[in-house]
């Protein structure tokens, strides 16, 4: 039992009572003393609430009883009053036991008691129980080292610390698969070492720790460097990390290489742009395509008429004017043939033939066309596989790139013009629009001043040019890329500014017949021969019906006319004698002129048919049409339909 000190005189306590009211109000300290062997003489309320310990319970036993088993089985008690005497302070903190026999985790302090003449008189002992506190860190200690772990364990990002210098602190299994530096490697070393050189010029790497200090983060995607000096494309994400004071200690940096998504989506990006353009290219194709049929049939009455009225006789001023109007009107007619090349819709006389050979025969005109400033350079293996293509086409469109590669080059330069066999594998293939197999590349290049991405976008739109009015029609590469992908081919621009052009024909090569032999003609020679009988000539257009039957008229035909399929069919089911029928192939109603032809073909097996339009005719190759059937291309004019007329009468099947 304690006994409060009490001034006689006051009634107050003295400085000594003061201490032990203050000791004893502590409750969160087992506050004690221990005589010089370590027995308890003194218990305040603090030891009494966490120890479980009353007064009268533990004064006068050892202190050692506080201690783990093992600790006293390994002398701890012994030793902390030794080091109390030996040091002046002894402090520790571990397991401690309660009168229950439950265990707290404490911090203990023990300090050497002595009287005024240095004599011990026993030892100070502070406990304080501090089991939350501790199971408080080592839950944060479990915390920290789990997401340790889980940062080591992330292979897909570069998680790592910077210093407020931007020097790397530390370094996980992501960044090390990423960057490929280990840890060894790259601690210690500044960061700017992941940027390319042209962003360490600029300043890059501080802007970016810059900007996370003032705003807190810093997000962006950009080029990274490798340790082997390769480059990937990253995103980056830097925030500055401060302690509870808001001090800056770091930054913390989280890098993804995203350059297998950023190439996916460049793909994406492309396809789209090519879909799009192929789309744009078809609807205007269609639109052109359209326009162009209906102005061959005007270009046929104006061409037919012109004929008719030129055989008679004129005064020679009528006679110049007649052959002005047929040079405005085969102009016409030549431009309208580009607009239908360009929407596919030309008639192609294809045959097949040998394109280095071709080149060869045509190279004096391209030179000529090139003039003295431009050099032109030709080079072509000794064999190359054989296609289908019509030729003049082919000439003209060969023309154009040569005309147009001069063109950008006005102070000379050198033009060169390449052959070669190629094979396009699957994936070739897919990426140009066409199939797989054999094709035979013909590039044209020039030295000029390039295209920019705008202009090499639109070039093979109709009536798109670069060039000064009245130097130009825009038509050139229109044809250009018309003719081929006609004939199932492919064409590509390759263009940069100051750096020239180069533009590059894919044409498939004819697998059916074997390699090219230089002896096959590709056509059969046609000699003329005189005759005459009785046309049925079907053509909805009033005025280019009225043509042609002065046309037949003037060819020794008698001409019977109808307007439709229908009323042609009701004038070959009777008995009228018909020697041939001419019909126009885009007709109104139910029945186009295939269609007609093929019923024809079976109420009068015998009968010649002439077929006639501003498109392609790749439907006579169908099935149920005989080789009594041929075709024409409007405008026609009437030289045209005699050389197929006589044809027919030999039997002979124009393609």
């Amino acid at each position: 039992m304690q006994i409060d000190v009490v001034n006689e005189t006051s009634g107050a306590p003295d400085d000594e009572g003061r201490f032990r009211l203050l000791v004893d109000a502590v409750t969160d300290y087992a506050i004690y003393m221990l005589d010089p062997d370590g027995y308890v003489v003194s218990w305040n309320p603090g030891a009494e609430r966490f120890k479980g310990y009353s007064p009268e319970d533990i004064i006068g036993q050892h202190f050692s009883r506080f201690y783990t088993p093992e600790d006293q089985a390994s002398g701890l008690p012994a030793r902390a009053l030794r080091t109390a005497l030996a040091e002046g302070r002894f402090e520790h903190e571990g397991w401690r036991v309660r009168k229950d026999g439950s265990r707290f985790w404490a911090n203990v302090i023990i300090d050497p008691v002595r009287n005024p003449n240095g004599e011990l008189i026993g030892f100070a002992k502070v406990t304080r129980d501090i089991t939350e506190r501790m199971q408080n860190e080592k839950a944060l200690r479990h915390s920290e080292e789990r997401f340790r772990l889980l940062v080591q364990g992330v292979t897909d990002y570069a998680i790592y610390m910077l210093d407020p210098q931007g020097h790397v602190t530390n370094w996980n299994l992501g960044a090390e698969r990423i960057k490929g530096y280990s840890a060894d490697e790259i601690i210690g070393k500044h960061f700017s070492c992941f940027y390319p050189e042209e962003d360490r010029a600029a300043g890059m790497p501080q802007v970016s720790l810059d900007t996370a200090l003032r705003d807190g983060r810093f997000e962006k995607e950009g080029w990274r460097v490798r340790k082997g000096g390769t480059k990937f494309w990253a995103n980056v994400v830097i925030d500055a990390i401060r302690d509870e004071e808001g001090k800056l200690i770091g930054f913390a940096k989280i890098t993804r290489d995203l350059t297998e998504r950023r190439e996916a989506q460049l793909a994406l990006e492309k396809t789209q742009q090519a879909l799009f353009q192929a789309q744009k290219m078809e609807a205007i194709g269609q639109l052109t395509g359209g326009i162009a049929h209906d102005f061959n049939n005007l270009l046929t009455v104006i061409v037919g008429a012109l004929d008719l009225l030129k055989g008679h006789e004129r005064p020679p001023r009528e006679m110049r004017l007649f052959e002005s109007m047929q040079k405005a009107a085969e102009r016409g007619r030549l431009l309208n043939q580009q607009l239908l090349a360009f929407a596919r819709r030309q008639p192609l006389q294809l045959k097949r033939c040998n394109p280095a050979a071709i080149i060869s025969s045509f190279e004096t005109v391209l030179r000529r066309a090139c003039g003295e400033a431009i050099e032109m350079a030709c080079s072509r293996p000794e064999r190359t596989w054989p296609v289908k293509l019509d030729v003049p086409q082919f000439e003209a469109a060969l023309l154009n790139l040569v005309v147009n590669a001069r063109d950008a080059m006005p102070t000379g330069g050198a033009i060169n013009i390449a052959m070669r066999n190629v094979v396009l594998t699957e994936a070739d293939a897919d990426e140009y629009g066409v199939s797989a197999g054999r094709y035979v590349q013909l590039t044209v290049a020039d030295t000029g001043g390039g295209m920019t991405p705008e202009v090499r976008a639109r070039a093979f739109e109709p009536f798109f040019t670069t060039k000064e009015i009245g130097k130009g029609t825009g038509l050139g590469l229109s044809q250009v890329y018309g003719l081929v992908r006609q004939t199932g081919g492919h064409v590509d621009i390759q263009s940069e500014i100051d750096k020239g052009t180069t533009i590059s024909l894919l044409l498939p090569a004819d697998d059916d017949a074997g390699d090219f032999d230089a002896e096959d003609s590709g056509q059969p020679e046609v000699q003329p021969q005189d005759n005459v009988g009785t046309v049925l000539i079907v053509e909805d257009e009033a005025d280019v019906l009225e043509i042609a039957e002065q046309i037949f008229e003037a060819l020794g035909y008698q001409t019977l006319t109808a307007t439709n399929a229908a009323a042609a069919l009701e004038i070959l089911r009777e008995d009228t004698p018909v020697h041939v029928l001419f019909s126009d192939v885009v007709m109104p109603g139910g029945m186009n002129g295939v269609e007609l032809a093929r019923t024809a073909q079976g109420l009068r097996p015998e009968l010649k048919i002439l077929l006639a339009s501003g498109y392609p005719m790749s439907a006579l190759t169908e099935r149920g049409l005989s080789p009594d059937v041929t075709f024409i291309s409007k405008p026609y004019r009437w030289s045209e339909i005699d050389d197929r007329l006589r044809g027919l009468r030999r039997g002979e099947r124009d393609r």
